[in-house]
């Protein structure tokens, strides 16, 4: 990553002119001209030199390492998104951000709640689903959440024979190097995240398959995709699969939605006729 100087300056200026002396602990005094900070109160906050500050702000001088980033977006009391814009400017890659973790925030299960037509789950980045509706459980089955992995999407296709009989045996290599350049992308993403790790660990434990896959070092996000899924009551359904991701980053809002001209739409009318009691019995 390349550093952009002059949009750093820029940036690092009109941060400190937006910091009030009051709110950074500092006195006010009857002569202050500057309408925020002065550059060496930044830098004395910061616990850099006024003079490493001052090149900074006129685009010249050393690339500033992670912890005087860090130091910096503190002493200007940046928020998240402007503490990882000064990292990119500065040409760093930004820390690790918030997750949301395992919580599903009330705006996405209304979400879930007022789309009962249309199978929708919310899933985490290593595959974790930890909130569907009705219509995704009917579809897709309901997630045992026992075991640490149980509800785990990747786990469950490499280590349960019976989750691959829903998806046509043609398709079988596909989704399992889509679950493991997707997994994959999550686990570079995490860098060393326990959760993470141990997922991993047990998978390689599964046998020849998600390590040979692995091994390849395939990244890719999962964003949108075409699947069919073998369904024991209403047959085989073609779905459009659209991956919304959440702001915090670590969680997906997945649509799964009729293909224009397919037949889905009348099968998933069948299926809400049905009911998930029924297809719960026969799975």
């Amino acid at each position: 990553m390349k550093i952009d100087r002059e949009a750093l300056s820029d940036f690092l200026r009109r941060s400190r002119d937006r910091v009030r002396p009051q709110d950074a602990g500092l006195p006010v005094g009857p002569r202050r001209r500057t309408p925020g900070l002065r550059r060496e109160e930044v830098a004395q906050l910061a616990g850099m030199s006024a003079d490493y500050y001052i090149r900074l702000e006129q685009a010249r001088g050393p690339q500033p390492s992670p912890e005087m980033l860090a130091a910096l977006a503190r002493a200007l009391r940046l928020s998240d998104d402007e503490r990882d814009h000064l990292h990119l400017l500065a040409g760093r890659r930004p820390p690790a951000a918030r997750t949301a973790g395992d919580h599903v925030g009330p705006g996405l299960l209304h979400l879930l709640d007022h789309l009962p037509a249309t199978p929708v789950q919310v899933i985490s980045d290593l595959g974790d689903v930890l909130a569907q509706n009705a219509m995704a459980e009917a579809l897709l089955g309901g997630v045992c959440s026992v075991s640490e992995h149980g509800r785990n999407v990747v786990w469950r296709w490499f280590a349960d024979p019976a989750q691959r009989a829903a998806y046509p045996a043609e398709q079988h290599e596909y989704y399992s190097r889509l679950h493991v350049a997707d997994l994959r992308a999550a686990v570079g993403r995490r860098a060393g995240d326990p959760a993470a790790t141990r997922l991993v660990e047990r998978l390689l434990g599964l046998g020849e398959e998600f390590a040979s896959l692995w091994e390849l070092h395939e990244v890719s996000v999962r964003r949108a995709s075409r699947m069919r899924v073998l369904h024991q009551l209403i047959g085989p359904v073609e779905l459009d699969c659209q991956v919304l991701l959440a702001p915090e980053g670590d969680q997906r809002v997945v649509l799964y939605t009729p293909p224009v001209g397919s037949d889905t739409a009348e099968r998933l009318a069948l299926l809400t006729v049905v009911g998930t009691g029924q297809f719960s019995e026969s799975r």
